[in-house]
């Protein structure tokens, strides 16, 4: 899925571009897809430790396959905005995914199993930035950016297909009732807001400031591509009197952000094992802490480069995300019981999907409103305030009290 997800993902702004769109048009996408994603958490939190894991996933992604053909029949961003809308609304597994992942984990093996698990993603993407290259190098951006997509519509399909071979991984499950699930909304919004109450203070605390991270993140994650196409200029000049997909010098930038692509994937293979040894060797918050004060330059560095410091930033932002991860996965397992991971993987994941729609919002807005460079401005200092959250409110559990 993640390879197949990545092939259209490389040129995924450009593509909304081409259709008419706008760095704020991309905010509003990722607005509508994160508050419909935010909608459905609870209730899946709630359907995983009530009813199992394995269900929710082996057959809703069934639907997140499906709804990428708004994507590659989109004859206007306003397509990717139903499609992407809709994928949100099917990812109502995605607590019980987390979940049986934190499930299938030993605690002492937790940092490298979100590692090695994050690197076999990885690894598995890297071609992706080639073949997107590859289909609109041979098709063009736009009708190569279709086949990508129907591509992903057909992995999806063979992908979930083999989720239906899953085994469930909690021990008490009940037998699903479809009236009382559909009718678990308020209770479960109820249950995944006081779950924070019996759950460790530190807890809380670890949440609050990844919601400060993901936050900054979401304001320029989209805008990356653009930047480095029209502010950078990675390909030259565009040209104002042509359409973005007969602009030579964006056809060399999709051509370079490619092989910047494969870099990042590259460099995130390479920092996996290492990053899973040093989190379950030094422990999760010294780790956590690290990656954030790694963003600060790598973003830096980014906004006043050119596209050979491109690569410097993207195993600066590589490092920060593997080690952001897998430090903060293995600690928030750490802190919360296993019956109730469902329920704060759906909090968790509720509240991450709000910030990160206000977050694109905003991002796409300041670029548009006040300078391109006002986002990426941002997001250090949050990365900043996050940090020092981590560092003087989160205490980490020793190893013989981690939960199992």
């Amino acid at each position: 899925m993640d390879f197949a997800r990545e092939i259209p993902g490389t040129y995924y702004s450009d593509y909304i571009i081409q259709l008419g769109g706008s760095p704020t048009i991309i905010g509003l996408i990722s607005l509508f897809s994160m508050l419909a994603l935010a909608s459905i958490q609870l209730p899946g939190g709630y359907l995983a430790d009530k009813y199992g894991r394995r269900w929710l996933i082996s057959t809703l992604t069934f639907g997140v396959a499906l709804s990428h053909i708004f994507h590659a029949a989109a004859p206007s961003w306003h397509f990717i905005l139903i499609g992407e809308t809709i994928k949100s609304l099917f990812h109502l597994y995605q607590p019980a995914l987390d979940a049986m992942m934190a499930d299938s984990l030993p605690p002492e093996k937790r940092g490298m199993g979100f590692s090695i698990s994050n690197m076999i993603l990885v690894v598995s993407t890297t071609p992706a930035p080639a073949i997107a290259l590859l289909l609109i190098t041979i098709y063009g951006s736009l009708t190569g950016m279709r086949i990508a997509y129907a591509v992903v519509t057909i992995l999806f399909l063979v992908a979930a297909t083999f989720r239906l071979k899953l085994r469930e991984s909690t021990e008490k499950s009940e037998k699903l009732n479809l009236k009382e699930a559909l009718s678990s909304y308020p209770k479960a919004l109820r249950e995944g807001i006081d779950v924070w109450k019996v759950v460790p203070r530190s807890t809380l605390f670890l949440f609050v400031s990844q919601l400060i991270l993901q936050f900054s993140f979401a304001m320029i994650m989209n805008l990356f591509l653009v930047y480095s196409f029209y502010v950078l200029q990675i390909g030259g000049p565009p040209d104002p009197t042509l359409a973005p997909q007969q602009d030579p010098a964006l056809q060399l930038a999709r051509e370079r952000w490619a092989y910047v692509g494969i870099a990042f994937s590259v460099s995130i293979i390479a920092l996996s094992i290492p990053t899973g040894k040093i989190v379950d060797r030094i422990g999760r918050k010294i780790p956590l802490v690290l990656s954030g004060t790694l963003m600060v330059p790598a973003i830096l560095i980014f906004v006043y480069g050119n596209y050979l410091t491109l690569f410097i930033t993207l195993i600066l932002a590589g490092f920060f995300m593997i080690l952001s991860s897998s430090s903060y996965s293995a600690l928030l397992v750490d802190l919360v019981p296993q019956a109730l991971r469902g329920k704060v993987a759906g909090s968790t994941n509720f509240f991450s999907s709000i910030f990160m729609a206000i977050g694109g919002m905003i991002g796409g807005v300041l670029y548009d409103n006040v300078s391109p460079q006002s986002p990426f401005f941002l997001t250090p200092i949050l990365t900043i305030l996050s940090i020092l959250i981590t560092a003087f409110r989160v205490h980490e559990p020793k190893p013989e009290e981690r939960q199992a």
